[in-house]
């Protein structure tokens, strides 16, 4: 499995900050690689997220995302395209009225098929970009 965790500071409130990350549908307006959302079965705090995503190729895959608001999202896979296995999550900690860290963490396990090449460009070139997107956009 490999993994990875990055942590932003982003200036807006964590309220705001949780708006974004919970706001799955919009998630192609400022994530470039991200083609389509479908989100279903909500319940309550939970729902399924259908992700479409131009990550060296099209890939699908769907996650199960829990909410605890306005602190954490985590989430782990339902089934999916080239991945065995995907969990990870959001933490958001209030830094003053209108600052808050954000830590993403994710592990996936690829089938034996994907190149770890393309799996390290991805958490080392796509990872921060993703960050600074979400960033910008709770900023706005």
């Amino acid at each position: 499995m490999a993994g990875a965790t990055r942590t932003i500071v982003i200036n807006a409130p964590i309220e705001k900050v949780f708006a974004v990350v919970a706001d799955y549908e919009k998630y192609p307006e400022f994530l470039p690689e991200v083609k389509g959302i479908t989100v279903k079965n909500r319940n309550g705090n939970e729902c399924d997220v259908h992700y479409e995503a131009e990550i060296v190729k099209t890939i699908k895959y769907a996650l199960h995302l829990k909410e605890e608001k306005p602190t954490k999202v985590s989430w782990t896979f339902i089934n999916g395209e080239f991945m065995k296995d995907n969990v990870g999550g959001w933490v958001l900690e209030k830094q003053g009225e209108n600052q808050t860290k954000a830590t993403y963490n994710i592990e996936v396990t690829v089938g034996m098929l994907v190149p770890k090449t393309i799996l390290t460009a991805l958490v080392d070139s796509q990872l921060p970009k993703m960050m600074e997107a979400f960033k910008a956009r709770a900023e706005r």
